[in-house]
């Protein structure tokens, strides 16, 4: 449970960063910016620490540090099974679904679907579903 909830941290701090492609296209009637108006400031980089330990990333985003945890793809069980519930809800990915949680008789599983957005499943035993 402890690395769901950093998941949802990690998940948080990046579309807040801004670090997630959408998907989302802006209608014509929407005012673009043009040479003549003048440019916003630009807002400080988020600044990222090599010296964070394996598998995490340190970022200071100007209000204070903030560890997240990175996690590499690790097929599962029930990988396959939430591959296809993916397709089922409008997701398919290249890299398929990923474990994200430890093996066990309830399982966390991440796939990255092609239009940007990531699709989430639990299966607990066997039994898989959609996470909202």
């Amino acid at each position: 449970m402890k690395n769901v909830r950093r998941l949802g941290l990690a998940v948080a701090v990046c579309v807040l960063a801004g670090c997630s492609s959408t998907g989302i296209k802006l209608p014509d009637w929407v005012p673009s910016f043009t040479a003549s108006q003048s440019a916003p400031a630009p807002e400080p980089q988020a600044k990222v620490r090599n010296n964070a330990a394996p598998g995490e990333l340190t970022v200071n985003d100007g209000s204070g540090d903030v560890t997240i945890q990175t996690v590499e793809f690790r097929s599962g069980t029930s990988s396959a099974t939430v591959e296809r519930l993916a397709r089922r809800h409008g997701c398919s990915g290249a890299t398929g679904a990923g474990l994200i949680t430890d093996k066990g008789p309830v399982e966390v599983y991440r796939m990255k679907c092609d239009n940007g957005t990531t699709f989430m499943a639990q299966c607990e035993l066997r039994q898989c579903r959609p996470m909202r």
